[in-house]
């Protein structure tokens, strides 16, 4: 079994994965003015998990209802997302991408992939795939849902365990972030 990497490697990690941020920049400035990030993180997790309730949704992008839900009506707005009646429950609304969201997605797509093109022109596609794969199992490791990202390694670990606790760890990690975002006013 190789040796686990030692900790000046973590630290170096930290620092690339601190430098990420001026790449998604580059790559977000390729987008239209009326698709923000969030706007194509909701198209995005529409088409990878098909209809979903705006709370699971919240869920998988690891923000409040609140946020969600303005970021769905943008999408709403642009007939990128429709909302319609969830069949089992006739107070909830299930979210569903539209065929004009999809194409929008694609556009999107497309996009990124020839700027990731441009920049990376004198990568070999050896280095790609190495990339790709390194990035796979970088977020395996974190796991695929955003929402136990934010509730941190101990919901992780405990959602094999105790999967009727994972969202009990998820609100708690989400009231923490949230107390420490935006302190309640003192009287």
């Amino acid at each position: 079994m190789p040796a686990r990497a030692a900790r000046s490697e973590f630290e170096e990690l930290a620092r690339h994965l601190g430098g990420l941020g001026a790449v998604r920049r580059e790559l977000v400035r390729g987008l239209p003015a009326d698709c923000p990030p969030a706007a194509v993180a909701v198209l995005t997790l529409l088409h990878k998990y098909g209809q979903l309730r705006m709370g699971r949704l919240a869920e998988l992008m690891a923000v409040d209802m609140s946020v969600t839900s303005r970021h769905v009506a943008h999408n709403v707005e642009r007939g990128w997302v429709e909302r319609q009646p969830d069949p089992q429950d006739g107070r909830s609304r299930l979210l569903r991408l539209t065929e004009r969201g999809g194409r929008q997605l694609d556009t999107l797509s497309e996009a990124t992939t020839r700027a990731l093109e441009s920049f990376l022109h004198d990568w070999t596609e050896e280095d790609v795939a190495r990339l790709n794969g390194m990035l796979e199992r970088l977020r395996g490791s974190f796991g695929d849902c955003g929402a136990l990202s934010a509730a941190g390694p101990a919901a992780k670990a405990d959602q094999a365990a105790k999967p009727d606790q994972t969202a009990k760890a998820v609100r708690a990690a989400r009231a923490g972030r949230a107390e420490k975002a935006d302190p309640a006013p003192q009287a």
